[in-house]
């Protein structure tokens, strides 16, 4: 899948005459379909199986959209958030390491599934939740993803117009709008467009903004007192283990139910080890290095530190010289669109898999919208930033850790490569709804949420079992332990009771090439989509 390539031109170069319904027949259709899509430069795949025709690709071409995505100067900021827990400068380090680390980990493992399946992760969600069963962790799903993009477009307004207030230009209302219609239209075309658009889109970002950001840390480097660092003192083990489930929720977690959807395009016979550590280096590598200078910055000025909570990027324009400030805000604009453009496209198929019957790009034009209303409350009418942020990182955090665990046990359990027709199919083997694994969600919620707590207004239920370990003014209040305890519970319930139903699913026989020719040609067809 590299970066240059289309993925539907890989289709059959000399069609082959076949009757009608017949697997060829099926293969020519999707032939026509890659034509117009080629021309309509929209991509019409859905949640779909990619056919085989359209498997290309090394596991080495994930590096690109991984790290554009996650390249934003964000993570600068994640610097003051972490000290914000009271830890220390090398606490803080140690976190950032584990956290990015494993949570992006589990992003490569889950993008294993997209090699073995070559479909969306919502659409492979079908195996350990049942064909309709899988519409609550889409909707999940969903809601995180439109979030996320929202979140992300609200911060590239607000740094465009921390920018033009540095430079003496007008930084109101006139700005953040036409900052706002620009940003829109870059993420929400990249939505539409699809997948090869976005491959290429993230390469050049990577490239601009790699290099634009060590600009800026060189810039700002001057600025680091390693005295006042150094002075910052140690936190307690509450303290460490709530940054380190607060950088998983921020980081990989907020990503795993996305990671399948830019895997599936490559051949099955790509390196497994391949796909997890080009996954999971492309995603970590970026967050490490510019977190690591963040608290570099954070722990050097207490008012910096400060001003992050409230623009966590424009509050680093502060400290660079008036000439950099046009090319920050270009590298700033373009890592957050990065991944807003991620989050868009997966939060399409996310909305497809809950049940929506349109096209991918209709539903990726939905997000945009809700997107849009999101980003001007955000911009427009939002106090504060960080609170409402923290609050719906660690709510949402704790079922889809649920679902994670769920999805990366069934995993490691099967070891056959998923039935295709049957993924669209109540009556097959993956069954209509998968109680057990509903529960196990729920159960995972329930107690998860019990453990977390938020002063954010609308989270201030959270926290109902934290009696037990002191209360919600204890120590282990803010470790938010319950993000752990979900993604526990649902791994190990599913090890444990989900075994005999996966052998029992692996021992009836599939036959999955003419499945794949016929998923192809349906997935041309506006029922075909969304089935």
């Amino acid at each position: 899948m590299s970066a240059n390539s289309t993925p539907s031109s890989s289709a059959s170069s000399s069609p082959r005459a076949a009757s009608p319904g017949s697997p060829s027949s099926a293969t020519s259709t999707a032939d026509t379909a890659a034509a117009a899509s080629r021309t309509l430069g929209v991509e019409l795949n859905g949640i779909n199986v990619v056919h085989e025709s359209e498997h290309k690709g090394r596991p080495r071409d994930l590096f690109w959209p991984w790290f554009a995505a996650n390249v934003s100067v964000l993570g600068v900021s994640y610097g003051s958030f972490l000290l914000g827990f009271g830890i220390s400068f090398w606490q803080a380090t140690i976190v950032g390491l584990i956290g990015i680390v494993v949570s992006f980990l589990f992003c490569g493992i889950i993008a294993l599934a997209g090699k073995r399946g070559n479909a969306p992760t919502m659409t492979l969600s079908r195996a350990p939740f049942g064909v309709n069963g899988n519409r609550v962790p889409s909707a999940i799903s969903w809601i995180l993803t439109v979030g996320w993009e929202t979140v992300l477009a609200s911060l590239a307004v607000l740094a465009t117009a921390t920018v033009f207030e540095a430079l003496g230009w007008e930084g109101g209302v006139v700005t953040k709008v036409v900052a706002l219609i620009v940003v829109a239209a870059l993420i929400v075309g990249g939505g539409i467009l699809g997948f090869e658009f976005i491959m290429k889109l993230q390469m050049y970002i990577t490239i601009v903004t790699g290099v634009l950001t060590v600009v800026y840390i060189v810039l700002v480097a001057p600025t680091i007192d390693f005295a006042a660092v150094s002075a910052i003192p140690a936190g307690s083990a509450p303290a460490f283990i709530g940054a380190l489930v607060f950088m998983m929720t921020g980081f990989g977690l907020g990503w795993v139910n996305a990671a399948a959807d830019y895997s599936r395009y490559l051949p099955k016979s790509a390196s497994s080890r391949g796909v997890v550590f080009w996954t999971t280096f492309g995603a970590s590598l970026a967050p490490l290095l510019l977190l690591f200078f963040g608290l570099l910055l954070a722990g050097s000025d207490p008012e910096l530190n400060a001003a992050i909570a409230s623009d966590p990027i424009g509050a680093l324009t502060t400290i660079l010289p008036i000439w950099f400030l046009v090319p920050f805000a270009l590298v700033a604009i373009l890592g957050l669109v990065g991944g807003a453009v991620l989050d868009i496209y997966s939060s399409g198929l996310a909305l497809l898999s809950t049940g929506l019957k349109a096209p991918r790009y209709v539903a990726a034009s939905i997000d945009g919208l809700l997107m849009i209303a999101g980003a001007i409350y955000v911009v427009f009418f939002a106090a504060d930033f960080l609170g409402p942020f923290q609050g719906f990182l660690i709510t949402l955090g704790v079922p889809v850790a649920a679902w994670c665990g769920i999805f990366i046990a069934d995993l490691q359990l099967r070891k056959k490569d998923y039935a295709l027709a049957e993924l669209f199919d109540p009556k097959g083997r993956y069954g209509n709804w998968n109680v057990r694994a509903i529960l196990l969600i729920v159960v995972g919620a329930v107690v998860g949420w019990g453990f977390v707590v938020s002063s954010s207004p609308g989270f201030e239920w959270e926290g109902y079992l934290l009696g037990l370990v002191g209360g919600k003014d204890g120590e282990w209040a803010y470790a938010n332990l319950g993000v752990l305890f979900a993604l526990v519970i649902g791994y190990l319930g599913t090890l444990v009771f989900g075994r005999a139903s996966v052998r029992r699913q692996e021992s009836l026989p599939t036959n999955n090439e003419q499945i794949a020719g016929r998923a192809a040609a349906e997935a041309t067809t506006p029922t075909g989509l969304n089935r």
